[in-house]
């Protein structure tokens, strides 16, 4: 019993240290959807050369689509002429970061890390890209009817709302905007994201609470980077949800290099997207950005660490201090008020139609 009341202390301080940052990023990310021209990308990422694929790191690290939100966009990015390179750089900048992702690094880690994660992102998108344009640029950009349909089943599962560009969207008043903004927010973000946040809080505060202080100092070095590696490919967890476990791992002795691998790699891979991407950019496409993504996560891995260790940056969480200092009446609130948010998005987005599955199935019985 004393074990289960330790563990909901620890998991709703994980809620109320990450739910101020968590929210901000939110509102900033409905700002981002709401005032940002997929035309104006269209028209910036077709064509080939590196500056398409410069452009479209550039423009995927900001923005606020998770894994399987980003495929419908960037297939209609090809769909308009992008090139494989700009389309796998924008496939990979865009899970790996997000304003809402690196609002909250820097809510529960540190300074350097909220700056070196959307660097990596930029990086892992460039160097994908390239490797496209060097090795995969012969794909054809013009799809066929399996392709068609793959492009169809992908859009029609997207957990998030359509990328295409309302042509009302311009005329909107402010106070439209503004319901525009929240309702983007807190509905169709927080609905999204509120699966796998539960399960980063979750997990952190558990690890956190279970896990031994020096559990990763007794793992040999390389052996704790490919650890991570091979989990993180296969299995997805969005940006934002990925933050509170690296937090925990890296106050339990994990290196700042290693956790970065755990960050980039988990939003960025998974088996589901590997499977429908070969339709759009080939077999050989998703061959070179799995490699891209693994290979620079492992690279920065190890300037990461140099960098922490050669200035000394301290490991200090924002986790631990709150302990020591309390919580104060405005952080609960935010605290509750997220907890609200993600329990309607569990609710609608998983509960719920699974109850309408199981009665559909009962009265076709």
């Amino acid at each position: 019993m004393e074990m289960i009341s330790s563990y909901f202390i620890a998991l709703w301080d994980y809620v109320i240290l990450t739910a101020p940052y968590l929210i901000l990023g939110m509102l900033a990310s409905g700002l981002l959807h709401e005032f940002m021209n997929m035309e104006f990308m269209r028209r910036h990422l077709s064509g080939k050369g590196i500056k398409p694929i410069f452009k479209a790191a550039a423009f995927g690290v900001p923005l606020p689509l998770c894994s399987c939100s980003v495929i419908p966009a960037a297939v209609t990015l090809k769909k308009q002429g992008a090139s494989n390179g700009a389309t796998s750089s924008f496939l990979i900048s865009t899970p790996e970061s997000g304003v809402d992702s690196i609002v909250m690094t820097y809510g529960v880690m540190d300074i350097p890390m909220t700056i070196i994660r959307p660097v990596a992102a930029f990086l892992t998108a460039m160097v994908a890209g390239l490797g496209q344009n060097f090795f995969n640029n012969e794909f054809s950009s013009e799809f066929s009817q399996e392709e068609k349909a793959a492009q169809a089943k992908v859009e029609s599962e997207s957990c998030c709302d359509s990328t295409s560009e309302s042509p009302a969207k311009a005329k909107r008043s402010m106070v439209d905007s503004i319901k525009s903004i929240l309702k983007f927010s807190f509905k169709d973000l927080s609905d999204d994201l509120s699966f796998w946040l539960i399960i980063g809080l979750m997990v952190g505060a558990a690890m956190n609470l279970l896990i031994p202080e020096d559990l990763f100092t007794q793992i040999p070095d390389w052996g704790e980077r490919l650890i991570v590696l091979a989990f993180g490919i296969p299995f997805y967890i969005c940006a934002s949800a990925s933050t509170p476990i690296a937090a925990s791992m890296m106050m339990k002795g994990m290196s700042p290099g290693t956790a970065l691998i755990f960050l980039l790699v988990g939003p960025a891979t998974n088996f589901t997207n590997i499977a429908v991407l070969q339709k759009f950019i080939g077999k050989k496409g998703v061959v070179i950005n799995v490699l891209a993504i693994g290979l620079v996560a492992l690279g920065m891995s190890f300037v990461v660490d140099y960098l922490y260790t050669t200035f000394s940056w301290p490991l200090t969480f924002k986790i631990e201090g709150m302990h020591e200092h309390g919580a104060s009446l405005f952080e609960h609130g935010m605290g509750i008020f997220l907890t609200a948010l993600l329990l309607k998005g569990l609710y609608v987005e998983n509960i719920k139609p699974r109850l309408k599955k199981e009665e559909s199935k009962a009265c076709c019985g």
